[in-house]
């Protein structure tokens, strides 16, 4: 099937959209555009994907969850047949390799995400259905309404907008999903929609179960945001426009799900560089050029107590970030928000040791950049100190002893990561005991031994955390079920006859349930 580049995806249909402009995507590696056009959609465009989403939303509500899992796993049995189609695409958008990233690691992953969410939608135990027996009062979460979906640049699988977490989560909890495509790759997110709306004919769903448009005016997208057909956002990005598009969900009271921005601070432990010094060198070398520093769990700020093994550790790092290649970065914007960030981190006192500068040449890169603070520099000005450099750059903050440490991880911002390293013989367990609390408080996953680079899809996953790491503490961007239940509402039904309850709540369903009897939980079956 071939389809025009200005193109969106509503009710069904591809067709031209009601455009103000047009944009083109960019190869960062070649630094200059890719000969694609794609729509700056008009409010209609908008008007009518709301229209097709709510419409969708009112038909999946007798739709079973066995169907929505059907959807879910022939879409994922048509992204692995369009493999090659789709690494080349987001190749060529993303810069990022095509092995092992995208075709071993990335692609495989978004896969068993759909899949996993399959699983989800059919057993049902996501909506966590609880009864009590004796008052008759039954409780479970239902699909909360149409959802807009966000995608960011730096996953232009695991997370897009159409293919990645968020979608996969909503539409197993039953919801339609209007797709945002993110600017860096709408090439990539278009092959998806194809093969989403695909899926979703052959599976007999809602004509406006997926749809997609690739960008908006300010206004426009604000406008989506506050529109009453809209039931929630998920939004993956930068801080400052995830943040405005936040206070208009906020003011119209409506859920938004976001990821904005974390440092992600690992502490080494006086102990750990003992034992190890030069393994943890080679470890954090590898996780903080992983990516070209791309991720959202990047260990962006080291903690470490001064010494002399402190000492060799940065000297070590700053050789191997000086003597290791720079990355290619996601686009010509990623590059200079590095270098301003950078600059925003040297302006405030902090001292560069590596780096710092955009590379000669078209390709968009900036040298491996290691930026140097003390404890006390840290704590006269910790708001500019925790600047989210996205890249390959790293802001070391060394400290005079394990209480100025401490004094550093209470004047840390939410970050979805926090990682500390000790002796593994015990040497370090007094200084951990006194910043280990302090640290857990501060972040959604909390690390030991082990750089946070990697984040597995297991039903155990936090990826989230304290603001601004994302919007909300309480709810995870990975980890199925719980995913789902950002895009789900409370429903309490009081002595409603059987009949006109969920299938999840009667008796007869074989999902597990909590039931009060007696007033003791009981966790089993249902029937």
């Amino acid at each position: 099937m071939t389809i025009s580049s200005q193109h969106v995806l509503i009710n069904g249909q591809w067709r031209a959209s009601s455009q103000s402009a047009v944009f083109s995507p960019f190869n960062p590696n070649l630094g200059q555009p890719i000969e694609l056009a794609f729509p700056v959609s008009q409010w209609s465009d908008c008007d009518e994907a709301l229209t097709a989403a709510y419409s969708a939303f009112v038909q999946l509500r007798t739709i079973s969850p066995e169907a929505i899992a059907a959807f879910l796993e022939k879409y994922a049995a048509l992204i692995e047949a369009d493999k090659e189609g789709l690494v080349e695409i987001a190749h060529q958008e993303s810069g990022l390799p095509k092995s092992p990233r995208l075709a071993d690691v990335e692609l495989p992953r978004t896969i068993n995400q759909l899949k996993l969410a399959a699983a989800a939608a059919r057993q049902q135990s996501w909506a966590v259905p609880t009864i009590d027996t004796k008052a008759n009062i039954r409780s479970c979460y239902q699909a909360i309404g149409p959802v807009c979906v966000f995608g960011p640049n730096n996953f232009p699988f695991a997370f897009n907008s159409i293919a990645g977490g968020d979608f996969a989560a909503a539409i197993a909890a039953g919801n339609p999903v209007i797709a945002k495509a993110n600017s860096s790759h709408p090439a990539t997110t278009m092959r998806f929609a194809v093969l989403a709306a695909q899926a979703a004919k052959e599976t007999n769903m809602p004509a406006g179960l997926v749809q997609l448009i690739y960008r908006t005016s300010h206004a426009d997208g604000e406008r989506l945001v506050a529109d009453p057909r809209l039931a929630a956002i998920g939004y993956t990005g930068a801080r400052s426009a995830g943040l405005q598009l936040k206070s208009v969900a906020d003011r119209v009271g409506k859920p938004f799900y976001a990821e904005l921005s974390s440092v992600n601070p690992v502490v080494f432990l006086p102990g750990a560089f003992r034992e190890r010094l030069e393994k943890l060198i080679d470890e954090y070398v590898m996780s903080g050029l992983m990516g070209t520093g791309q991720f959202c769990t990047n260990p962006g700020m080291l903690l470490m107590v001064n010494n002399a093994d402190t000492t060799k550790f940065v000297e070590a790092v700053t050789a191997k970030y000086q003597s290791s290649n720079a990355g290619t970065l996601l686009s010509r914007s990623v590059e200079t928000s590095l270098v301003k960030s950078i600059g925003i981190l040297k302006d405030a006192g902090a001292e560069l040791l590596a780096g710092g500068t955009k590379l000669e040449g078209s390709r968009c890169a900036v040298a491996n950049t290691v930026l140097k603070i003390s404890g006390k520099q840290f704590l006269a000005d910790p708001h500019v100190f925790q600047t989210e450099a996205f890249g390959n750059a790293v802001l070391m903050v060394v400290c005079s002893d394990i209480a100025e440490l401490g004094h550093v991880i209470e004047q840390l911002e939410g970050n979805l990561t926090g990682a500390i390293y000790s002796d593994s013989q015990g040497s370090d367990d007094a200084d951990y005991a006194k910043i280990a609390a302090s640290l857990t408080q501060k972040v959604g996953r909390m690390l030991n031994d082990k750089m946070p680079t990697g984040v597995a899809v297991s039903p155990a996953m936090n990826h989230g955390g304290p603001f601004p790491a994302t919007g909300h503490p309480g709810f995870t961007a990975v980890g199925i079920p719980a995913s789902l239940i950002r895009f789900a509402k409370l429903t309490c039904f009081d002595s409603v006859r059987e009949n006109r309850i969920p299938a999840v709540l009667q008796n007869a369903n074989p999902c597990n349930a909590w039931r009060l009897v007696d007033g003791n939980w009981t966790n089993g079956s249902i029937g």
